[in-house]
């Protein structure tokens, strides 16, 4: 029988990383895209299905056409889309440029559109198909000094959304994951600007520590995998430790610890 195979962005580190273990765990065959060679997780994932890499920038079109023909010549198929690859901005709107703004949007939603779009009409040519977006709960709420990062993570929800009605009925599923704070190389590149400490986050959420990338691989594996969620179309999954269940004021969520 002929591996299912995922294509996963942003997998040289972090939560990318994490999830094509996973998947390349579950018997998938890989597709590692990222701007920079992901040789780590190539070497993590060998002896599996088969993995190839491909380098190149989300949010231009040539590369993903390029990701495109790779799939095809490789595989000549694609199961699953992991739209994971994204950057970061922790600055006050009113400082925000409008490069930074457009570089944000670009990778952040555009880059997941495009990769969609490809792909997606892969998947609806064979009648199956399984894209997962890595959104945020700054998808779901505003939080402060992120205008740009929380307007594009915002519009990849509505993407999602979107996506699942119109592609739903052809037999492809869409759906995001919204991971509250997650200890990666984003986020401490975040904290060394002085943004926010660990107890910041940890005193906010209920289970009362940082979300590990195999939390976030996790329930992307579990919304690819059509024999665990194929009646799943168009949600966007929190998984941020009860962030967004919680009004509680600080002192009343650590009286209860």
């Amino acid at each position: 029988m002929t591996a299912p195979v995922a294509v996963v962005t942003g997998a040289a580190q972090g939560i990318g990383r994490q999830v094509a273990e996973a998947l390349a765990a579950q018997g998938y065959a890989l597709v590692l895209a990222d701007l920079r060679e992901p040789a780590e997780t190539l070497a993590a994932v060998l002896g599996g299905a088969g993995a190839v890499t491909a380098v190149g920038d989300v949010s231009a079109e040539a590369d993903v056409a390029a990701l495109t023909a790779l799939v095809q010549e490789h595989f000549g198929r694609v199961d699953v889309l992991v739209n994971n690859a994204g950057v970061s901005l922790l600055t006050p709107a009113e400082e925000t440029s409008t490069e930074q703004w457009r570089r944000v949007l670009e990778v952040n939603l555009t880059g997941p559109f495009l990769l969609s779009r490809a792909l997606g009409r892969l998947m609806l040519e064979a009648g199956s198909g399984s894209i997962v977006n890595v959104a945020s709960i700054a998808g779901l709420y505003g939080i402060a000094d992120r205008a740009a990062y929380n307007a594009s993570k915002h519009g990849l929800i509505g993407l999602t959304r979107t996506l699942a009605a119109e592609w739903g009925g052809r037999g492809v599923r869409v759906n995001a994951v919204c991971p509250g704070w997650v200890k990666t190389e984003m986020d401490a590149a975040d904290q060394a600007s002085g943004g926010y400490s660990d107890a910041d986050i940890t005193d906010r959420v209920p289970m009362g520590r940082f979300a590990a990338p195999g939390d976030i691989a996790a329930a992307v594996t579990f919304l690819a995998d059509p024999a665990r969620s194929g009646f799943i179309n168009g949600v966007a999954l929190p998984v941020d430790g009860g962030w967004t269940a919680d009004a509680s004021w600080t002192s009343l969520r650590l009286r209860k610890r």
